[in-house]
């Protein structure tokens, strides 16, 4: 395994109740003490030091049990829904590009992998299955590909060991990470919590269900912090998102007691979701969802986004590309946690807009190096609309740090939008080939036009 370094690592188990239980720590042969309970439970925290290893750690109760090979260094944790959860293997018939060569050169000792075996219960849960893997083509073909991605690059730059523990499972949503208390100021989402003993309806998306099978027995494991991979199963759910999503980072944060661990996210990527929506029913723009994705990023402190609408599949919500997503998830913790220079890990942000005649001039945030084309200095992913909240395509130009943007049929433009459709494509980066978020500078509550 590893254990985070450099910290008060928490170790917790079970012995033989009302009696000594001694820890006795590899990397500074010292010897640590604390007592069990009368149901048997007994936890304590002991230092760490520097990156290193292999040591041994000791837990007796009289009969000593001894972990091998145990590492200090770097320890993430992985959650969220399918596209977390997808292997570097892929699923069938949906590949993960260039996986297979990845896989024959993933043989690495200093990175190691932990997945969670899925688990839906309406009662905490104290334990988990699953095992410690040292990176090795069997262990990585069947690890999540954008887990893999993020430490490889993590564990390369900082040379030091690497442990990712992945909590996720496809279809989730947001509200089964929850836990009860979470739910509170979600009334639509408390209603549907279980009981104890309850039936589970969704085992995926029940209100709380994972929070407790999964996420429950993990909680006050030392770490770094936290990758999320989230989102689509909350795609028409965007009104609520923000608040939620927020609520779930701030609750995670309070139970570990760890303070405001950093906690980086993708951005849902570009997909069709006409594609899953029933015949006759309204199809729910999911640029709402990414907005409020990038919400949160603004109310929620040491925090990151990882935008990927260069990353998407219109025809799939799974893309085939994970070493993207898992790579920018790594240039936010390389950048922001572990204080690299001289790299871009963010990417520019809307800030506002001014209207000059029949053009509107947007403005960007976090653009230092201004505003970069794909290919050009054109976008084709620009849309305005005048008063009567109709959006027409427009023209887009690269001026500088700016973008300028016109159309014809818009003489007298009031707002505007970028790549705010389910599968657009972005064509805007920053000069760190970073993509710029879907946005939209109106607030309007819906995409109908104004009925004169």
């Amino acid at each position: 395994m590893v254990l985070q370094r450099d910290t008060d690592v928490r170790l917790w188990g079970e012995a033989k109740p009302n009696t000594t239980v001694r820890i006795t720590a590899g990397w500074n042969l010292q010897d640590y003490r604390t007592n069990s309970g009368k149901d048997g439970k007994w936890s304590i925290s002991i230092p760490t030091t520097h990156a290193g290893g292999p040591y041994t750690l000791t837990v007796s109760d009289g009969t000593p049990l001894t972990f091998n090979n145990v590492m200090l260094g770097e320890v993430w944790l992985c959650s969220g829904q399918s596209n977390m959860e997808m292997p570097m293997k892929g699923f069938k018939n949906q590949p993960v590009d260039g996986a297979n060569m990845a896989v024959l050169g993933s043989r690495n000792p200093n990175l190691r992998l932990f997945t969670v075996k899925r688990n839906s219960s309406t009662a905490p849960v104290d334990d988990v299955t699953g095992k410690w893997s040292e990176a090795s083509p069997a262990a990585v073909r069947n690890f999540s590909a954008t887990a893999y991605f993020f430490g490889r690059l993590i564990q390369d730059y900082l040379d030091v060991p690497v442990g990712l523990v992945v909590a996720a499972w496809g279809g989730s949503a947001c509200e089964a990470w929850m836990s009860d208390d979470m739910l509170k100021a979600f009334p639509e989402a408390s209603a549907n919590i279980p009981p104890v003993d309850g039936e589970i309806k969704s085992k995926n998306r029940t209100p709380s269900v994972l929070f407790k099978g999964m996420l429950n027995p993990l909680i006050g494991m030392s770490m770094r912090g936290v990758i999320w991979y989230q989102g689509e199963d909350n795609w028409n759910r965007a009104h609520s998102y923000t608040d939620m999503f927020s609520t779930m980072i701030k609750g995670w944060r309070e139970l570990w007691g760890q303070g405001e661990f950093p906690f980086y996210y993708c951005q849902i990527a570009p997909y069709d979701y006409s594609i899953i929506t029933e015949p006759g029913k309204e199809i729910i723009n999911s640029a709402y969802l990414r907005e409020a994705q990038m919400n949160a990023e603004k109310i929620v402190p040491n925090t990151g986004m990882a935008v990927l609408m260069d990353a998407g599949w219109a025809e799939g919500i799974h893309p085939s590309d994970k070493r993207t997503p898992g790579e920018r998830l790594a240039l936010l913790a390389l950048g922001k946690t572990y204080g690299v220079e001289g790299i871009g890990c963010e990417s520019p942000v809307y800030k506002s807009m001014e209207i000059k005649g029949d053009t509107v001039i947007v403005s960007f945030d976090r653009a230092p190096e201004w505003i970069a084309g794909k290919h050009s200095f054109e976008s084709t992913q620009f849309k305005l609309a005048g008063e009567d909240r109709v959006f027409h395509p427009a023209k887009a130009w690269i001026s500088r740090s700016k973008v300028m943007v016109r159309s014809e049929k818009v003489p007298h433009p009031v707002a505007v939008r970028y790549a705010f459709e389910n599968a657009s494509e972005g064509d805007l980066f920053s000069t760190d080939g970073l993509p710029v978020s879907s946005f939209r500078s109106d607030n309007w509550p819906d995409d109908r036009p104004v009925k004169k």
